[in-house]
């Protein structure tokens, strides 16, 4: 299936099964689902649903909630991320973030209610149980305490202080690379590939993650506000690519990191390879 019509497809179903707060709340239900309905490049869930249109196509929509529940775990970091006391952040996906709409109490519990919720859609998807434990803990993993919040942790704690290239790599590992990992090798569980495939594609999510991080690093240095959709200039006191290597250094790791990626992608199989490579393509190049 073309990434157009996944993508649409996905986008309905996320938006037809919106999470609810039924309470006497004023405004906790509309702020719940306020920065799904703001869109964003569902860059990991069309990575999930990428892997197993490749292999089990006929499994497509039985993995849209797993992908949704990606879409949570990350649309709650971003919530967290733009909070005064991170980021501080008044913009988000073009929209205004929600401790500026509303307060910051109602953004750190749309945050909390996003998180857990993505493992009510995972336990509830309609695959079997086997898989949704495997995808739970995939999941976990990779965004909670050893995965995005350690990130999050050494990203906060080590501002204005610079960082070496190896400590760099293991905070954006675990900041955003893993959670693009875990997207590709829970598409390869829900697909029961075999082990060397999953640990495959974690690996090629792993580098893509943090080609993914230079990009943004890129952006924030070299792009204006209103045409992202969010602050820019906002990593001067962040270990970023860019803050280590200078512009031109983070566009020399970019290229290397393509060539490292697109020389994994020739072991799988060609329809995979190729909707990998356009996602390269599209997206970095």
């Amino acid at each position: 299936m073309k990434e157009d019509t996944i993508l649409l497809e996905f986008e309905k179903y996320l938006i037809d099964n919106l999470p609810e707060a039924k309470s006497f709340h004023p405004y906790f239900d509309k702020a719940l689902t306020e920065m799904l309905k703001a869109g964003g490049k569902r860059f990991r869930p069309y990575l999930l649903l990428s892997v197993v249109d490749s292999y089990e196509p006929l499994l497509l929509k039985n993995a849209f909630a797993p992908a949704a529940a990606i879409e949570y775990i990350h649309t709650y970091s971003l919530i967290h991320d733009d909070l005064p006391i991170f980021d501080d952040a008044d913009l988000r996906r073009g929209h205004p973030t929600l401790h500026v709409t509303y307060d910051e109490v109602t953004a750190v519990l749309v945050g909390d209610a996003l998180n857990t919720h993505a493992f009510y859609l995972i336990a509830s998807a309609p695959l079997s149980s086997d898989i949704k434990v495997e995808l739970a803990k995939e999941l976990s993993l990779n965004a909670g305490l050893n995965g995005m919040v350690l990130g999050q942790a050494i990203d906060c704690y080590f501002e204005n202080q610079k960082l070496d290239f190896e400590k760099l790599k293991f905070l954006h590992i675990h900041k955003t690379a893993k959670l693009i990992a875990a997207s590709l090798k829970m598409g390869a569980i829900i697909s029961n590939t075999s082990k060397d495939i999953q640990n495959l594609l974690y690996d090629i999510g792993l580098d893509l993650g943090l080609l993914f991080q230079i990009e943004d690093d890129l952006i924030d240095a070299t792009k204006d506000s209103a045409e992202i959709g969010k602050p820019t200039n906002n990593d001067t006191q962040k270990n970023s690519f860019v803050n280590l290597f200078t512009i031109e250094g983070a566009k020399e790791k970019k290229r290397e990191m393509i060539e490292i990626i697109e020389d994994k992608l020739s072991d799988l199989k060609p329809s995979l390879r190729n909707r990998l490579q356009d996602i390269v393509n599209k997206y970095f190049k």
